[in-house]
């Protein structure tokens, strides 16, 4: 399911009370209130998953999100979204905001004082006391990007694997246009995100999902008559082949690129799948037919972005596995954001819900 799908599903789903749109006056936490500059300068860097109420912040993040807003007055102010390897945080500066704006652009890192507070009426957020551009020997970009906690290495010996498994020369021409080492789409498809937030937001994200959902495809398909295992296979390992296009290559700002908010990732896909299987002379119309109909169906339903609904086991296989795949990714998600000790998370969209890791508790 795409991230602008999921958004749009599961925004009237949400129960915790979201706050006004503009900012009280009142809210705001004058610099005075921080420590002194001498104390804060000795803090190390906090890990955004370990950050708790009243507790001060000092070090260098990525700039997810950024937005001018307004207090009642009509001052302006800021409000951004911060994030490093382990997590993102909601972070709001009320002096110098237009200034502060233009310098902390999506993706940049910027050197980050101030404290941590927790409002039962706002929720979590960092106080900004102080922002600046940072510098280069100030941070290191693994440290605010995350990745897979599964190798690269190990993700494409997994993925070549699954590919040798499919045998009919015509399908596997078309999965070596896009997977070969060789290929424009490669390298490209192995450092994606698989979405901007909900699951696998992070790189080499994309392969991690797709081999997921590919591998129980392959698995599922034993066990149901009538499933071709290599055209669901085939269909599984191509369903997202759009997001290539349909984000961009930063990992430290994730989003849609022009081409992903005009067209969007489904059509993306199939006009990327359609054309490859042009290239290939003489490929069954039939074959191209099944797997094609595989990308514009797998997010299941039209409200949900798919221009049609599966119609063949092979789709309805990739469809189901897909959503699962989506949604135990939102497990994952939650759980490395969760700070140590902590076994519930706070409410999450994708899940309509908060989601429990009993072993944390322990």
């Amino acid at each position: 399911m795409s991230e602008q799908t999921q958004i749009d599903a599961f925004a009237e789903l949400t129960v915790e009370p979201v706050p006004q749109e503009v900012a009280p006056v009142e809210e705001a936490a004058p610099v005075a209130d921080l420590a002194p500059a001498a104390e804060v300068e000795e803090l190390a860097r906090v890990a955004l998953r370990d950050c708790e109420d009243g507790q001060r912040v000092r070090g260098v993040y990525a700039v997810r999100e950024r937005e001018l807003r307004r207090k009642r007055n009509g001052e302006p102010w800021l409000r951004l979204s911060v994030g490093d390897a382990t997590g993102t945080a909601e972070a709001v500066c009320w002096e110098d905001a237009e200034a502060l704006y233009a310098m902390a652009a999506k993706g940049s890192p910027i050197h980050v004082t101030g404290v941590f507070e927790v409002s039962e009426r706002w929720g979590a957020k960092i106080k900004i006391a102080a922002l600046r551009e940072a510098e280069a020997h100030e941070f290191a970009t693994e440290d605010l990007a995350a990745e897979s906690a599964v190798s690269i290495d190990l993700l494409e010996t997994d993925l070549r694997s699954l590919l040798e498994t499919v045998q009919d020369p015509q399908l596997r021409r078309l999965l070596d246009l896009f997977f070969g080492e060789d290929s424009e789409t490669w390298a490209r498809f192995r450092d994606a995100p698989a979405a901007k937030v909900y699951h696998q937001a992070y790189r080499h994200g994309l392969l991690e999902h797709t081999l997921s959902v590919a591998q129980a495809v392959s698995a599922a398909a034993n066990f149901f008559p009538g499933i071709d295992r290599e055209v669901a296979v085939t269909g599984a390992l191509l369903h997202d082949i759009g997001k290539t296009v349909a984000y961009n290559d930063d990992p430290l700002a994730i989003d849609l690129t022009d081409a992903g908010r005009l067209q969007g990732e489904i059509p993306l896909g199939y006009y990327t799948v359609r054309r490859a299987i042009e290239d290939i002379p003489g490929f069954d119309p039939a074959l191209a037919q099944c797997v094609l109909h595989i990308i514009l169906s797998h997010h299941g339903q039209l409200e949900h972005g798919s221009p049609v609904v599966p119609a063949t086991r092979e789709a309805v296989l990739v469809h189901m596995i897909d959503n699962l795949g989506g949604r135990l990714g939102s497990f994952d998600r939650l759980e490395r954001n969760l700070p140590a000790g902590e076994s519930w998370s706070g409410f999450d969209r994708a899940l309509s819900g908060s989601a429990y890791f009993g072993q944390r508790a322990a």
